[in-house]
């Protein structure tokens, strides 16, 4: 044994690093953090519409806002005529804490089916890019995005439908 240490005080000195390393080893212990998660984003059925409008000489703009509200400007009338509007939709899962920036693609021609062409230029969105995820995963955010169509006079666009596609990059942070 060691000199100067009576057996009933190493006894003693025993039980105090048994209860230490009992009570460190029930301890939780925290590391790092799971690495990100990538996100998943999901177009729902719900796409950017600009619903029924008729237009004049001088043309104008027909804009869907990021909560869904339809506006004009020029001569532009808004019609109803049972043609819906809305904003694009979609749903984004991924971890609490996730910072989500948006690029939106530059203007699009959206092709008219009596021909003639006019332009699409997305706008902001709902939640506000950029923006951080709160929902718990599985549990999906949702993400509005509304944009703005530039009408010309009616010789360059002819009544019809007028369809096309927009690009949109989700970068996580």
């Amino acid at each position: 044994m060691w000199p100067g240490i009576h057996k009933k005080e190493l006894k003693t000195l025993y039980y105090i690093v048994f209860t230490i390393m009992l009570i460190a080893a029930s301890a939780v212990t925290i590391a790092q953090e799971p690495p990100p998660r990538p996100i998943v984003v999901t177009p729902t059925a719900q796409g950017l519409s600009f619903g029924a409008f008729y237009h004049g000489a001088a043309g104008g703009t027909v804009i869907i806002s990021s909560i869904g509200a339809r506006s004009a400007t020029g001569d532009v009338v808004l019609l109803t005529l049972g043609y819906s509007f809305s904003t694009a939709l979609y749903n984004i899962v991924g971890n609490p804490g996730t910072l989500i920036s948006l690029l939106n693609g530059s203007d699009v021609p959206l092709a008219g089916s009596n021909g003639g062409s006019i332009t699409l230029s997305i706008g902001v969105s709902n939640p506000l890019s950029p923006f951080v995820l709160t929902q718990l995963y599985p549990v999906p955010t949702q993400l509005n995005v509304g944009g703005t169509i530039t009408i010309l006079n009616s010789a360059l666009n002819p009544p019809g439908s007028y369809s096309g596609t927009f690009n949109i990059t989700f970068i996580q942070e």
